[in-house]
């Protein structure tokens, strides 16, 4: 190795990045490239942290000897960081740059290497940390990630991280949010709660159901975590929303009681209604507290408000970006026609909407289940129905099963020989299983 080379290779090694943090993967990158990617989708552009699964995910392809993709991931990931940090941008780079030094080592590009190491440099020069032996928490931050991402053996060295940047930033947003995550990841749920309650104490975006779901059984403990939210007057509607998904959960639970309390299940439902009702009434309400309030409005004999809930809720829909809220709507919607409305033709519309949003979580399997449900309900009064045999068809291809979709969109047929819609599913999936037979 030439001095040139030698001095270089010095230098990469003082660089903070994933060449240099001796990351220990307990899968093989293979598996954690698809991790990875999944991750990238579904945060999407709007996720200021996804330049660091860009960079994670540059490092999991070097490993794959897979240079020239590993390259263009790393530039996404200046780009990405660039658009979502701006003028703040620079400290979020240290980590891109230093894995871009290290590439082009390796690609013998040493002239590259050299200038993405002096990248770093004049960056920590600009922002010292006051000690030679810590980092930026934007550092550790990733840091924290990347040992969390390759190995659960490496969750304790994630949670030191973000508690390094939790010292130097304690009220980050971010910051807390991963170290929560990860503190409930390694089981340290007591510790997690805690951390879970600086959010009540700074300000914070709850829009979707993530503290709830990460707090499982813990109802009491999120709802006193987001009945301080309200007092705080922060985040109004969202807070107000997941009060009443908390409500709801118990009235799930005393309903699956074998000697469940009636007196309990209407308590916990008026408490639920009320929390949906400030919810609505905010300058932005969530179009599923819409749905939630029919439903429940139903349930307590209240139609006039429950209709005009559902109503509410069907001029908000089109508004509606995420597809899997889209998928829960029409769910809901589905069951209010269905139980409520008993306006089966439009539940089975509304079911079949969501049906088609391939989507395959929860609210996608609980529309197939309402359908099929109706279906065979109809079958056995008359298993000359055509409609219900064509529901059973379109339920299975949804499924991905196009024989037994076929199956039954030819005894629907046979039923209503005239029918062009059972015709042309059953012509497509004909040639689809032609086709995959050929293949």
């Amino acid at each position: 190795m030439s001095e040139d080379s030698s001095a270089l290779l010095s230098r990469l090694q003082q660089l903070q990045c994933h060449f240099t943090w001796d990351l220990k993967l307990d899968v093989s990158p293979k598996k954690l490239i698809t991790r990875t990617e999944i991750d990238i989708e579904f945060h999407q552009s709007p996720y200021k942290g996804a330049g660091c699964f860009y960079s994670l995910l540059a490092y999991f392809r070097y490993l794959q000897d897979q240079r020239e993709e590993a390259l263009k991931l790393l530039n996404q990931s200046e780009e990405t960081i660039r658009e979502s940090y701006g003028d703040e941008s620079e400290k979020r780079l240290i980590v891109t740059y230093g894995d871009m030094a290290w590439l082009k080592y390796h690609d013998g590009d040493f002239a590259q290497s050299q200038s993405y190491c002096q990248r770093v440099e004049d960056i920590l020069v600009k922002y010292p940390t006051g000690s030679s032996g810590s980092l930026l928490p934007e550092v550790y931050g990733e840091q924290g990630w990347a040992y969390f991402k390759v190995s659960r053996s490496s969750i304790s060295k994630a949670i030191d991280c973000f508690r390094k940047a939790l010292e130097v930033q304690p009220h980050d947003v971010e910051w807390n949010t991963c170290y929560a995550v990860v503190l409930f990841c390694g089981e340290q749920v007591s510790f997690m709660i805690r951390i879970f309650y600086l959010f009540i104490r700074n300000p914070i975006s709850l829009n979707n159901s993530v503290f709830l779901n990460l707090f499982q059984n813990r109802l009491d403990e999120a709802i006193v975590v987001f009945e301080r939210g309200l007092k705080r007057g922060d985040q109004l509607s969202s807070f107000n929303y997941q009060l009443a998904l908390c409500y709801k959960q118990k009235i799930i639970a005393e309903r699956r009681r074998r000697f469940s309390n009636r007196e309990e299940v209407r308590k916990w439902r008026r408490i639920c209604i009320s929390h949906l009702e400030e919810s609505v009434k905010r300058k932005r309400p969530f179009v599923l507290a819409w749905a939630e309030l029919a439903l429940l409005c139903a349930e307590a004999g209240d139609m006039s408000r429950a209709e005009e809930a559902f109503q509410k809720c069907l001029e908000t829909l089109p508004e509606v970006e995420e597809e899997k809220d889209c998928q829960t709507i029409h769910q809901r919607c589905g069951d209010f026609l269905h139980y409520h409305k008993k306006n089966e033709a439009q539940a089975i519309a509304h079911y079949t909407k969501g049906l088609l949003i391939p989507l395959k979580k929860y609210n996608w399997r609980q529309c197939a289940k309402k359908l099929k449900q109706i279906a065979d309900r109809r079958l056995a009064k008359n298993r000359g129905d055509g409609e219900a045999l064509a529901l059973l068809g379109q339920v299975a291809r949804a499924e991905g099963d196009r024989k037994r979709a076929a199956f039954f969109y030819e005894k629907a047929l046979n039923c209503d020989k005239d029918n062009e819609e059972y015709l042309s599913a059953l012509c497509e999936l004909r040639l689809e299983l032609q086709g995959s037979s050929s293949d």
